[in-house]
């Protein structure tokens, strides 16, 4: 099988007994996307408020990335209980082994959810959304599969998460490669032996970073295409105990109150101090206790300017290469993955966690490539050829090359407004939405965790919570007054675009290429694509906004 490049059905769908695979299926909110926010807002809507509810999830199982994810080294980087749903039914009996769990054991907790709270009977696996459109005479979105079968809905609401479109390079003869090659969202399930092997990990995120710490242990020689450093933090992971995580429960109901209150919703907050407010001793101090508690930390919870002012980012910088240089052996690899000069301002592109990552380029037989001065030019039958004419010769090649984000996926699902104008075109030039959950020329249409939501800077079960029970309390009063249709206005959308930029700009991230400014997608709008406030800021806005209907044109 070639290079698979989208969730679109790779073989005939198995398609399922329940009244969720009709054709024709007649429904009051269709859900797409199974993962964490698909899965909160089913029960919510279904559960608490009674509504006919059904999913259409393109994957095979419940769990959204996770369901994808089984590239080697995949695992969360936010650490439990804060990774979890807030539902007691769930985690009162579930017990988890590592602090920052690995794919496999995310699926086992989303069978867990499922037997608590019987998501699949309402979920049709193997169904990819190819059109949606709003009907004015009905009030109805009419809903297109891949294959063929038709949905109705008065509430279409998209929980696809922020990384559902696959981003690939455009790199000649990238078709013509002999040995194996995946892109890391779609790494098959059964594996690829890498063992004796010559891998190359393209791209240094999160996943490339994963992919890294694991591929160097077994591979016989290993190389690294980085464009960029990853400035990746400790995330100083550990084994749980089911008792100690039994003792903590009787706190669990405070930890996910406590989560969406901060600025993350995580368990950590900013300091509430400046970078200059303390001497250079109490500042190195003050940055070793983030730095040992690992995680992210560093990130969200160090001086509260360190994101805005450019001289106070230099300190939390010098810090980082400091400690992350000593780790490393060889003076050419610290250059390139630890500078001395900072290639951005620290934070301003995400941070990844790491185990030993950086040790793992002490190995002679680790290699780094930094593709910034010496660009791939070519994909060959046998290797990997870079702009000094030098092939790589590779048996197997893992993209980590990274996805359109926050607006790839809704943008390829072939939603048209009601007036038949299809979203890629409305967002060609730029995005908008209204709260980072609405749009304009969208009736009753809903999205969660994506473009111009708090979202790339949040804890995604902390982020889908305040989102989601949102959208569930605006779904209650439309039916409590009677409303047929609600959409966003265009006024309101124009406004919410300048929140997210004014945010944005008050601080050090547009000065910086990054898949949150949409600059790691040839041709992409560069733009704010999240909104910089805080969920708990957002959180009110969005609440504001609910009284008297500010911003929505509502029909009754």
């Amino acid at each position: 099988m070639g290079l698979r490049t989208d969730i679109g059905l790779q073989s005939a769908a198995t398609r399922g007994s329940t009244d969720t695979y009709a054709d024709n299926l007649e429904t009051e909110v269709l859900i797409v996307g199974a993962g964490f926010g698909g899965v909160y807002l089913l029960h919510k809507l279904r559960d608490e408020l009674g509504l006919n509810c059904k999913v259409y999830e393109a994957g095979k199982d419940l769990g959204g990335v996770w369901h994808w994810n089984c590239y080697p080294g995949a695992r969360v980087d936010t650490s439990v209980p804060l990774y979890e749903f807030s539902f007691e039914r769930v985690w009162k009996d579930w017990t988890w082994k590592e602090k920052y769990p690995t794919y496999r054991e995310l699926r086992q907790y989303f069978d867990h959810v499922d037997k608590q709270l019987d998501i699949k009977k309402d979920v049709a696996f193997d169904t990819r959304v190819v059109a949606a459109e709003f009907d004015k005479e009905t009030c109805k979105w009419v809903v297109k599969t891949e294959d063929g079968r038709i949905a109705r809905c008065t509430y279409f609401l998209l929980a696809t998460g922020f990384a559902a479109k696959r981003h690939f390079p455009d790199w000649k003869g990238l078709d013509t490669f002999n040995g194996v090659m995946h892109h890391s969202s779609f790494w098959p399930e059964e594996g690829v032996e890498i063992k004796g092997k010559r891998v190359a990990v393209i791209g240094t995120g999160a996943t490339g970073v994963q992919l890294t710490q694991e591929c160097a242990k077994d591979a016989a020689e290993l190389t690294v295409f980085q464009r960029t450093p990853n400035l990746a933090l400790p995330m100083r992971q550990r084994t749980l105990t089911k008792e100690e995580q039994d003792a903590a429960k009787d706190q669990y109901a405070q930890i996910y109150k406590h989560r969406l209150s901060t600025f993350g919703g995580f368990s950590s907050d900013r300091s509430g101090k400046m970078t200059f407010d303390d001497t250079p001793q109490q500042r190195q101090a003050f940055f070793e206790k983030p730095w040992e508690n690992g995680g992210f930390e560093f990130w969200l919870a160090n001086y509260d300017d360190m994101l805005l002012d450019a001289t106070a980012n230099r300190e939390a910088y010098d810090f980082w290469a400091k400690k992350t240089r000593s780790r490393l052996h060889d003076p050419v690899k610290k250059d390139i993955l630890a500078p001395l000069e900072a290639p951005h301002p620290f934070g301003t592109k995400r941070p990844s966690l790491e185990q030993d990552y950086y040790e793992q380029f002490n190995k002679p037989n680790v290699h780094v490539v930094d593709v910034k001065q010496n660009p791939i030019v070519e994909v060959t039958p046998t290797g990997i050829v870079t702009a000094d004419g030098k092939l790589h010769e590779v048996d197997v090649i893992a993209l980590a090359t990274g996805f359109d984000s926050l607006t790839g996926g809704m943008k390829n699902m072939g939603l048209k407004d009601a007036d038949g104008v299809d979203l890629s075109e409305k967002w060609k030039t730029g995005t908008w939405s209204y709260l980072g959950m609405t749009c304009h020329g969208y009736p009753n249409m809903f999205f969660l965790y994506g473009a111009q939501g708090p979202t790339a800077f949040s804890n995604g079960p902390s982020c889908v919570e305040i989102q989601a029970d949102w959208i569930v309390d605006t779904i209650a009063a439309l039916r409590k007054e009677n409303i047929k249709t609600i959409e966003a206005t265009k006024d309101a959308e124009e406004e919410w675009r300048q929140i997210v930029t004014a945010l944005s700009d008050a601080t050090l991230f547009p000065g910086t290429s990054s898949w949150y400014m949409g600059a790691n997608v040839p041709g992409k709008p560069r733009e704010q694509l999240n909104y910089l406030g805080g969920l708990p800021r957002y959180g009110q806005e969005c609440r504001e906004r609910l009284d008297g209907w500010k911003g929505f044109t509502v029909v009754r």
